[in-house]
């Protein structure tokens, strides 16, 4: 096999397959990068017998073939390597890689023994804009479990509701919801997806073209700018969660969100851990007030904002108010409160479509 291709769209295509490496299995060459150069196309691919990815890309091939290179080995090298033109000539059990005046000779596994793409048959399938998915995941995907023991809960939903592109994500401490209206979009599309994966396709390089997902048995085909993901679906039912939701408010807050971003991150610096925030709402002053107490000191924030309803104090978890803040794109926040043992809305602007609810902490 010999080709030429530029360094950058070699490390982009690695950087891609890569994250479909296996580090775990005990078949040495799910540890590697399957690489084929045919026509005038190099296709890279990994698999980890759950996550398998595939990347096509144009390329100066000179002689057809294929071959596993080391995964983290390649990637090592090409990401060192100058920008500027790579050949890649292997035969047998070895490749070499040149590029300007750097040449580099390693070992590499047999293509004969790399698992075969899977072949799957789609059942359902979406087109959504790729933008807008990847700014709706970074919004929910940190929101998901780290606890194996409810997988469900490791998962970003992913749904279509009459033309509503929807991403939930809860911890059961926090609940996220995301959507957007994409025309075309048929309902019946229910999918949960691990949260990893979803960030992972968030991060991919905007092309301005769409994203495909695809649904077939157990599995999600998404297809983007020359890439195939092909992963398994998280099996279970995914809790209720409209139903934590109010449909109402006692106490509503209309406040900038830097400026209570800021506030509660002064407020929590005292303590190292996950610290506890009150915060005291009043009417009558136009405020929001943050306190905290902890062993090494106490603390007091004052945020204006626009107050409706009732004076209320209730305690959250400031990591958790840090981070739902945090995701939001909108100057403005609206914040709503039932009482002071009841969840904590955050939503951001109408065009934004972002909720985030807290459960609160005892005070």
């Amino acid at each position: 096999m010999k080709f030429s291709i530029n360094q950058s769209e070699l490390l982009n295509a690695l950087s891609i397959v890569q994250k479909g490496v296996s580090s775990r299995s005990t078949l040495p060459v799910l540890s590697g990068i399957f690489v084929e150069a045919k026509g005038d196309e190099v296709k890279f691919q990994t698999t980890n017998l759950e996550l398998s990815i595939q990347y096509t890309t144009s390329a100066l091939v000179e002689e057809e073939g294929a071959t596993v290179f080391p995964g983290k080995i390649i990637v090592d090298i090409v990401k060192n390597l100058p920008d500027a033109a790579v050949r890649v000539d292997s035969a047998d059990d070895t490749a070499v890689i040149t590029c300007d005046s750097s040449s580099f000779s390693i070992k590499c596994l047999s293509a004969l023994d790399f698992p075969a793409f899977p072949q799957v048959v789609p059942e359902q399938q979406i087109s959504v804009p790729f933008e807008a998915f990847a700014a709706m995941a970074r919004k929910v995907s940190r929101v998901v479990s780290k606890d194996e023991s409810r997988a469900i809960l490791t998962g970003v939903l992913i749904s279509v509701e009459d033309s509503t592109f929807k991403m939930v994500a809860t911890d059961s401490y926090r609940l996220a919801v995301t959507e957007t209206q994409v025309e075309g979009l048929s309902s019946g599309f229910d999918a949960v997806l691990a949260g990893g994966f979803v960030s992972d396709l968030a991060s991919l390089p905007k092309t301005g073209e769409n994203m495909t997902l695809a649904l077939a048995e157990n599995q999600v085909i998404v297809s983007y700018a020359g890439t195939v993901f092909i992963n398994r679906r998280i099996e279970g039912k995914y809790p209720n969660y409209k139903q934590l939701i109010p449909a109402s408010y006692e106490t509503r807050c209309t406040v900038d969100r830097n400026a209570l971003l800021a506030a509660v991150r002064r407020a929590s610096l005292l303590e190292h851990n996950r610290s506890q925030v009150r915060f005291s709402i009043n009417a009558a002053s136009q405020t929001i007030q943050l306190t905290t107490n902890q062993d090494a000191g106490s603390t007091q924030e004052i945020v204006k904002a626009q107050v409706e309803g009732a004076d209320v104090e209730i305690g959250f978890n400031s990591f958790y108010v840090i981070e739902g803040l945090s995701a939001m794109e909108s100057t403005e926040l609206f914040f709503e409160i039932q009482g002071s043992l009841k969840p904590g809305i955050m939503k951001g602007s109408a065009e934004e479509n972002y909720l985030y609810l807290v459960m609160p902490v005892r005070l």
